[in-house]
């Protein structure tokens, strides 16, 4: 059965279209303005729309646009007693299923029907089979069944049909550009351009260049025009990595030309519009990125619309199996073979923090593939991952409180003592050298020299 929404400020054509409606088994809510429209959608999201063109607080396209915004796939239907061409290619232009003429002929109206039926079963359809998949693990291109990694997928699905900008905040390795795409993917955009943009791997003297394009004749080598990262991404999504790594200097361009969605070519004067949707992250806190001078401020206000925290593979509870499993499956087609995980290399592989997070664990899996002559994989494949809790903080406080857990005993010096707790901290904390440095009570400073001195005393030995 259909939801519909009627925004007609006329009551008798109201009640003639609800009444039509209503014999075809719809049921129906109605609104006599854009302001009450708006409200109803947001009680609840509609099946289909008809919306009058010319109302007393407005255009119906105003209405077409808050729908959309929430959800793209809601069919929205124009109606109006004085049809213009202009008219129609706008309504069509902004993304209505249909336009219809005063009064509604019943021959179209069920056509309209029909076909908005069909969407809607699709659609749910669809959304079911999604919600399966989730919960097996598999989301989009994306791998893991964890309560974090739920979170983030339902994150995802709430954003990525809404023009919003999106900040992606995780640990090197923990998938931004992978959920960059995702949102991508899932987004009315999808049909256009994904640029991804590493900040800190261009040039700076190239920088302003790569992403707004320059003239002919602009600086020397400049022998051709050419079109920046943000006219490659017209009409799609720019994904820029690394967010923290841009010069402060182009920041300040950045955000007058998110602000005004124009640019100027290096070289050139003409102000061209673009349409893209931005998708930033960062590895590192972005308010500390702040503090310390390597983001502006108005920057990050402007990117920061809706954030997303992206989990490190510690803290995913049950996924390292599942995305090992993953991996050696692509690994396995790209090379046309049928290799497969020992249940004792599973066991070993979901023990190890993983401070690289998914990244490193891509790069074991296929060493272990290469390693592996015949089709099963041993722990002795594996590199040398080492040991230890892999994910929970209460692991970790466990471990930490028994005596001999780091391999402290009576007799030995304070020295190697102190080696110990700090490398067993380091690892519990994945890595994570500055969460480490907290734990311990010491200098960020501090706890480089200290790890210097012992990896220079490994290399001495």
């Amino acid at each position: 059965m259909l939801d519909i929404l009627i925004l007609e400020d006329d009551p008798e054509q109201r009640l003639a279209l609800e009444t039509y409606l209503r014999t075809k088994g719809a049921t129906t809510r109605h609104a006599p303005t854009i302001a009450e429209a708006t409200a109803r959608v947001n009680e609840k999201m509609p099946d289909l729309v008809f919306a009058d063109l010319n109302l007393p607080d407005g255009s119906g396209l105003e209405l077409l646009e808050a729908v959309h915004a929430i959800d793209p796939e809601v069919d929205v239907v124009m109606v109006s007693g004085q049809t213009t061409i202009d008219a129609a290619i706008d309504a069509l232009r902004l993304g209505a299923t249909d336009w219809l003429k005063k009064p509604a002929d019943t021959n179209r109206l069920s056509a309209v029907l029909a076909s908005v039926k069909r969407r809607v079963a699709l659609r749910n359809e669809v959304r079911d089979l999604r919600g399966r998949l989730k919960s097996l693990g598999r989301f989009q291109s994306m791998v893991g069944a964890s309560r974090a990694m739920q979170d983030v997928y339902d994150c995802i699905e709430r954003v990525a049909p809404t023009e919003e900008t999106v900040f992606l905040v995780g640990e090197t390795g923990t998938g931004k550009e992978v959920t960059s795409r995702t949102i991508h993917e899932l987004s009315r955009r999808r049909d256009k351009a994904f640029v991804p943009v590493n900040c800190g791997a261009i040039a700076v003297n190239l920088i302003e260049s790569e992403f707004f394009g320059h003239e002919k004749g602009a600086f020397t080598g400049a022998d051709k025009q050419r079109k920046g990262y943000f006219e490659q991404a017209h009409g799609g999504t720019l994904f820029l990595d690394e967010i923290t790594e841009m010069p402060i200097e182009l920041q300040v361009k950045l955000l007058r030309a998110l602000e005004s969605r124009q640019i100027t070519r290096v070289g050139g004067n003409e102000l061209i519009d673009v349409d893209i949707r931005i998708i930033a992250a960062t590895n590192r806190d972005p308010h500390e990125a702040v503090d310390d001078g390597k983001l502006r401020q108005d920057l990050l206000y402007r990117l920061m619309v809706f954030r997303i925290d992206l989990p490190p593979l510690r803290d995913r509870e049950g996924d390292i199996a599942l995305l090992a499993q993953a991996i050696l499956e692509s690994v396995n087609n790209e090379y046309e073979a049928s290799k497969s995980f020992d249940d004792t290399t599973l066991a070993r592989l979901a023990t190890y923090a993983w401070p690289g997070n998914v990244r490193e664990l891509v790069n074991c899996v296929r060493r272990s593939h290469i390693m592996a002559k015949d089709d099963v994989i041993l722990p002795s494949h594996l590199p040398d991952i080492g040991s230890g809790p892999a994910s929970t903080a209460s692991s970790a406080n466990t471990t930490a409180a028994q005596g001999d857990g780091i391999g402290v005993r009576p007799g030995m010096s304070i020295a190697e003592a102190e080696r110990l707790l700090i490398e067993a901290t380091l690892e519990q904390n994945g890595g994570d050298k500055r969460q480490a440095a907290e734990t311990l009570g010491i200098s960020l400073k501090t706890l480089y020299s200290r790890l210097q001195v012992y990896a220079a005393a490994r290399t001495d030995d």
